[in-house]
């Protein structure tokens, strides 16, 4: 089995566990703007488990999010203190060689792409945020992505930084051939490939779903010499989630535990996943027993 790079896990929940502040729509990006060493936490207890990538904080603080929920205003010191926050955890971790993962994320909400909006508009929204990350980053992660068109305008805009970017996809738990937008994860791969991704990944989506998704995907993925991640989320389910609300109304699985994901972890190390991280609901915890058993492994 070949060494595999290990992703940290879920920053949002995490935060929300550990915040005294009321959840709002802006969540994470809310606790990035006051409370700014808990975020550098978080990171620094992600890394001293075992994470060799770090995602900068800033999954709400695009255009479109600040604009609805927050202020626009808030976009360049969101960035500027997530990345401030990142850097202090590397440092404080003793571990200079982690890296850090820019975010592209949804635009407009998780698990519900916005098709009304034209290319050339979310493309000026990325090239935002790139413009603002890039200098921080060393992998641009284009991720949860539910619609081959938000993923074509994040790829892209990406690319301009020349670095390396990997696209990360959500498929529906109940029909997991399916992007959450609706399309065919099968699809999603072969035209985002044109693009050149060093990396395809599936994320935020219950290991199950992602178990038949890649089944689905990875002789695909094989046959175009495409390396391929997974990091998979902790819900129960996502359904109640829409834009402007917020996640008090998602659940934690009680079945997942760190020793659990692990196994899922080893499965898809096996099947030959390059990157192994966790999503939402996805712990310090899990990510050193995921980084433990794959060192058992390997070793």
């Amino acid at each position: 089995m070949k060494k595999v790079t290990i992703l940290d896990g879920g920053m949002g929940q995490e935060l929300i566990k550990r915040t005294s502040r009321k959840l709002t729509p802006l969540w994470s990006a809310d606790v990035m703007l006051h409370e700014p060493n808990l975020v550098r936490d978080v990171h620094a207890e992600f890394i001293n488990n075992g994470a060799e990538v770090i995602t900068l904080n800033t999954y709400t603080a695009t255009p479109q999010r600040l604009t609805r929920d927050g202020s626009i205003e808030l976009i360049a010191p969101l960035h500027s203190a997530a990345i401030k926050a990142a850097r202090e955890a590397i440092a404080q971790s003793g571990k200079p060689h982690t890296k850090i993962a820019a975010c592209l994320p949804p635009l407009v909400a998780s698990y519900h792409p916005d098709d009304s909006m034209p290319f050339e508009e979310a493309l000026r929204s990325y090239q935002q945020l790139v413009e603002l990350q890039s200098d921080a980053a060393d992998i641009f992660l284009c991720e949860t992505m539910s619609s081959i068109k938000e993923a074509k305008a994040a790829c892209t805009a990406a690319k301009e930084a020349g670095k390396p970017i990997w696209i990360a996809f959500s498929v529906s738990d109940t029909e997991p051939a399916l992007l959450r937008g609706g399309e065919r994860i099968a699809d999603a791969v072969k035209e985002l490939s044109l693009l050149e991704p060093q990396m395809i990944l599936l994320n935020c989506s219950r290991p199950e779903a992602i178990n038949a998704a890649l089944n689905e995907i990875h002789s695909l993925l094989v046959e175009r010499e495409i390396a391929f991640g997974v990091y998979a989320n902790g819900f129960k389910a996502v359904d109640e989630l829409y834009p402007g609300d917020t996640v008090e109304n998602l659940a934690q699985r009680k079945d997942l535990s760190s020793e659990k994901y692990a196994e899922y972890a080893l499965a898809w190390a096996q099947k030959g996943a390059s990157v192994i991280g966790g999503c939402c609901e996805i712990s310090p915890l899990h990510i050193r027993a995921v980084s433990e058993a794959l060192k058992r492994k390997i070793n």
